[in-house]
């Protein structure tokens, strides 16, 4: 009992031991101490405690040899804690602010990937998303030749799919809400943002059903220029898929708006 008594006040007087050496130094007012230890801090990992002793000196270093070093560091510990939206913003004002510095080429992917980081799931608003994509683009342009170039195309890749599927499930949302005029303009906006998406075909023979139900809900003045919509829908869609699966709903569907076309 007396021994892990005599451990335990063995680690209390050690944990305390360095909690206060960090605490004399960041009181100290000493900037090459507070530096040193920051960079020594930031090394080992410790971001969150070489982070407040960054923010102490930063100021103190302007024009100085080490402040691009020190301003770099900065922005990573933010990174490197979660904290994206600053970590973005640092990193711009690095590239900004040492413009000839051999690291601007680092700064400027790291301010993209922090917008990356922040890019939600595909349900909710993708603001950080776009503005993710738009950085990485604008890297992809500005360093045609880096090695990062082939990730970054990747990250676009994957950010691009997200927006897909965000598109395909609030079209799907009204479609499956009888809103259909919503859902057919939500469907052709999908197919013109994302003309590659692997749900083309799904989502043509949707765009026929709606227009569909659209039509035969309409008033009576409208239902002849909707019913023909359909049947346009329809033909492109035996063009693009002429073995679809969909082929026989897609013909039960022709049949009964020409029927609703010969009655008006």
């Amino acid at each position: 009992m007396r021994m892990r008594i005599l451990g335990f006040s063995l680690f209390l007087l050690v944990f305390t031991g360095c909690k206060s050496d960090f605490e004399r130094i960041r009181l100290s007012g000493d900037t090459t101490r507070i530096y040193n230890k920051a960079i020594e801090l930031y090394d080992r990992g410790e971001y969150q405690k070489s982070q407040t002793l960054f923010e102490l000196i930063i100021n103190n270093f302007r024009g100085q040899k080490e402040a691009e070093d020190l301003y770099f560091k900065y922005a990573y510990t933010h990174f490197h804690l979660k904290n994206y939206i600053l970590a973005a913003y640092y990193f711009n004002n690095f590239s900004t602010t040492y413009s000839l510095s051999t690291l601007k080429e680092e700064a400027d992917f790291m301010a993209a990937f922090s917008n990356y980081r922040m890019s939600p799931q595909y349900r909710l608003e993708q603001s950080y998303t776009q503005k993710a994509i738009d950085g990485l683009q604008d890297f992809v342009n500005a360093y045609p030749r880096s090695e990062r170039v082939p990730e970054c195309n990747q990250l676009i890749d994957g950010l691009r799919a997200k927006l897909e599927k965000k598109a395909f499930a609030e079209a799907k949302l009204y479609y499956d809400l009888r809103q259909y005029q919503a859902a057919l303009h939500t469907f052709e906006n999908l197919l013109k943002d994302f003309p590659e998406t692997r749900d083309a075909e799904l989502v043509r023979y949707l765009m026929v059903d709606a227009a569909y139900a659209w039509a035969k809900n309409s008033v009576v003045d409208k239902q002849t220029e909707r019913y023909e919509k359909t049947l346009e829908f329809a033909r492109l869609f035996r063009v693009k898929y002429p073995n679809s699966q969909f082929i026989e709903e897609l013909a039960r569907t022709e049949s009964e708006t020409r029927k609703a076309l010969n009655t008006i």
